[in-house]
């Protein structure tokens, strides 16, 4: 038994832990740099919170992005589509709709997309980068047909649910006032960090999960293993549509507003997020919970750039740039390296 235990402590880490691990350390450092060096509003556990509320709808777009990647492919449509979703549920709403429907409204939208990229990429053999290209065109189409002015949130229950916040004292901070303002988180984070936690638990414990990495891996060896190769890929696409029509309902309760323009370069900023957290291009190597620190790598770094006083977006371009170029040949050096150590043990 004690054998059988010192054998599994030995074990390396997988690609995916191995990555995942890297980006984690690398915005503990950041971030950690970021207090020592800007101070303010970093020294304020809030600084976190405020980023999760601004990106829970980017975090659950990119974990439905990351699931695809996985299984070797790619959705550029989840901006928007999300967009859509937005645009749709205010139009809803203010038109004397109610919250239940409006939900269902969302999660239909995401998930008609979804079924049309799944049977298009899984079953017709189409490129996926041109049928979720088209998606995004028209889902980005069919929000300007809605209205192509922007659309204020006037639904009093609505408004009332977007109003609550979860209040945490201790993580607080005291004010110029001398009172104590306690931290507060959205209730769209705790709904991005539910589809953080149970896309992990698909991909960790599920034999879908499995699938989706065998799939990604090598086509030809899931094939050999019995796998459906067309039906699980159509399922990647079905929860990265169903994972956009949740974003978009979040997006919703976090700005109150439908705009033709909102999502705006999500579907690159997913990507990102995704890239960042260890998520290979190439598929077969991913995890959420590196996509959900990949997000975070993301966004701080782009707060410290403003916070240095660099305020005009293209150096947030440059830098997520930067960032993203970084990423990719660290993550191509490190698994080089690491494929290399393993032949020489083979050999």
């Amino acid at each position: 038994m004690s054998n059988t235990k010192e054998i599994r402590r030995r074990e390396p880490l997988t690609d995916t832990q191995l990555l995942m691990t890297i980006t984690i350390c690398i915005f503990a450092v950041m971030y950690a740099l970021a207090m020592i060096l800007l101070g303010g509003g970093f020294l304020r556990a809030q600084q976190v919170f405020d980023l999760l509320n601004d990106n829970a709808a980017l975090i659950i777009v990119a974990c439905g992005l990351t699931v695809v990647m996985i299984g070797g492919g790619i959705d550029i449509s989840v901006g928007g589509v999300t967009s859509l979703v937005v645009m749709s549920c205010v139009l809803y709403l203010n038109g004397g709709g109610n919250i239940p429907m409006a939900l269902l409204l969302a999660l239909g939208i995401g998930l008609a997309f979804g079924l049309v990229h799944g049977l298009l990429v899984s079953y017709l053999e189409i490129q996926p980068f041109i049928v979720t290209l088209a998606g995004m065109f028209f889902a980005r189409g069919m929000t300007t047909i809605l209205s192509v002015n922007p659309q204020k949130l006037a639904h009093e229950g609505m408004n009332a649910i977007r109003g609550i916040k979860i209040e945490i004292p201790w993580l607080g901070y005291v004010a110029k006032n001398g009172n104590l303002i306690p931290g507060r988180i959205e209730l769209g984070v705790a709904v991005a960090l539910l589809c953080v936690a149970a896309v992990w638990a698909l991909l960790r414990f599920a034999r879908m999960g499995r699938n989706f990495y065998a799939l990604g891996g090598n086509q030809q060896s899931a094939l050999m293993l019995g796998i459906n190769v067309k039906r699980t890929r159509f399922v990647t696409y079905l929860i990265s549509g169903l994972l956009s029509g949740i974003a978009g309902f979040v997006f919703m309760m976090h700005t109150g507003a439908g705009n033709a323009t909102n999502a705006a370069g999500a579907e690159m900023n997913a990507i990102a997020s995704s890239i960042i957290g260890g998520t290979l291009l190439t598929g077969g190597v991913g995890s959420v919970i590196g996509t959900l620190f990949g997000t975070l790598t993301l966004t701080t770094i782009k707060k410290i750039v403003v916070t240095s006083g660099l305020k005009e977006p293209w150096w947030q371009s440059i830098t997520t740039g930067l960032m993203l170029f970084f990423f990719i040949v660290l993550q191509s050096v490190v698994l080089s390296n690491r494929g290399k150590r393993k032949a020489a043990v083979k050999g």
